[in-house]
């Protein structure tokens, strides 16, 4: 009996973690130099900005990086089920740790994603709700990006193994759009090109 609730209760989950919405589909990223014939290098650098920020405003991106203290889940960027809590360094709530659930690496027969160092984004960060305007402005912004320089957030999201779940996410959840090397490239020229962010 036990066994045909668990079953069945993996089917619910299945079911539920399954649905995708229009719009949360994967994507190419263009490369830099589909952005070299604007000759106008601060409007190149915007370009680029706005192709990379195709990845920091996908699910897989904003859901880890939520308005509140709360994470959200799937596609449609629900709130996390069941009810957890950021905590005051971003790894959960106190009896109730990011790592209860989420282990070392995707379990995908209950669609549970997963890696070492499972964690939110500080609250500073939340990208969720905000224009593509304000995100960039948080990510030059060194009293809220953990004081980085640009080029050491650029590492960070090209090189950090929890940044790369993002094109890995395992069961029916959809990559980030690129990969995260193409991601790199577009921010290292960005940065090249001035750094500059889009008009609010």
């Amino acid at each position: 009996m036990r066994r045909a609730s668990l079953v069945i209760a993996n089917v619910a989950l299945s079911i539920f973690f399954a649905s995708s919405v229009p719009g949360a589909e994967s994507a190419a990223l263009r490369s830099p130099v589909a952005f070299a014939n604007i000759g106008d290098v601060k409007l190149r650098s915007i370009a680029l900005f706005q192709e990379a920020g195709k990845v920091m405003r996908h699910p897989r991106c904003l859901n880890c990086h939520p308005a509140s203290d709360r994470p959200n889940q799937t596609d449609q960027m629900r709130p996390h089920q069941p009810l957890v809590l950021r905590g005051a360094s971003g790894t959960g709530a106190p009896g109730m740790p990011c790592t209860t659930c989420h282990h070392n690496a995707n379990f995908d027969a209950a669609h549970v994603p997963g890696h070492p160092l499972w964690h939110l984004a500080p609250l500073s960060m939340a990208w969720e709700g905000r224009s593509l305007a304000e995100i960039c402005a948080q990510i030059k912004d060194r009293s809220r990006n953990g004081g980085r320089d640009v080029a050491a957030i650029v590492r960070h999201m090209s090189e950090d193994s929890l940044v790369g779940w993002a094109w890995s996410p395992g069961a029916s959840r959809t990559p980030a759009p690129g990969s995260q090397r193409e991601l790199a490239a577009l921010l290292k020229a960005w940065i090249e090109s001035g750094a500059e962010c889009p008009a609010s």
